[in-house]
């Protein structure tokens, strides 16, 4: 079983994710032809931690941005509150990673505790990945994709999963760069 998800995140975040997760190295990569664009460490000004509770709030209008990218109709400010909380470690359904500078959010990364049966193990899934507009190029995203693979390491799980839309052609040129590889599955939605 893998180990579970710290108990206390005490003093500097930052330095716990650095030291804990081991963010400093780059992602390594399945994929070596692709490990040349990936530009390395994400610049020391970015901060890459847990989203603490009393950071939450902050947190929110970000989590409305991310929904009003993918055109969703009615954003309700409580369901999110309600539903986002479950992810503040320690939580049995996984994590919100908050990326900052200057106590202010550049973006987050949820990540769900998952499963796979075709490996028959635990996986990470990035379910959100968003970087406000004002901080895309600056190594944000790839700062929480880095995070995210050391929470994977740290849960001891062989694997980092996540989506996006077919346009989404700019997130698609980060993820191209990071070594992950691409797969041909479809997904589905069938609404109930």
């Amino acid at each position: 079983m893998p180990p579970a998800a710290p108990q206390r995140l005490e003093g500097d975040l930052h330095r716990f994710v650095r030291v804990v997760y081991g963010i400093d190295p780059a992602v390594p990569s399945h994929e070596r032809s692709l490990a040349w664009r990936y530009r390395g460490a994400v610049p020391a000004e970015i901060e890459i931690a847990p989203v603490a509770v009393e950071e939450f709030e902050q947190l929110l209008p970000l989590i409305a941005a991310y929904q009003r990218f993918y055109e969703v109709e009615q954003i309700d400010e409580e369901r999110n509150r309600t539903f986002f909380r479950r992810f503040l470690a320690p939580s049995e359904d996984g994590l919100l990673l908050g990326a900052g500078r200057d106590e202010e959010f550049l973006g987050y990364a949820c990540l769900y505790w998952h499963f796979s049966s075709t490996e028959a193990c635990e996986s990470v899934l990035m379910n959100d990945l968003f970087v406000t507009p004002d901080a895309r190029g600056e190594g944000v995203g790839r700062g929480l994709i880095e995070a995210t693979v050391a929470v994977a390491r740290e849960r001891g799980v062989p694997f980092v999963e996540w989506s996006t839309a077919p346009d989404n052609k700019t997130a698609q040129r980060l993820y191209d760069c990071t070594g992950a590889e691409r797969t041909e599955w479809f997904s589905y939605e069938l609404r109930v």
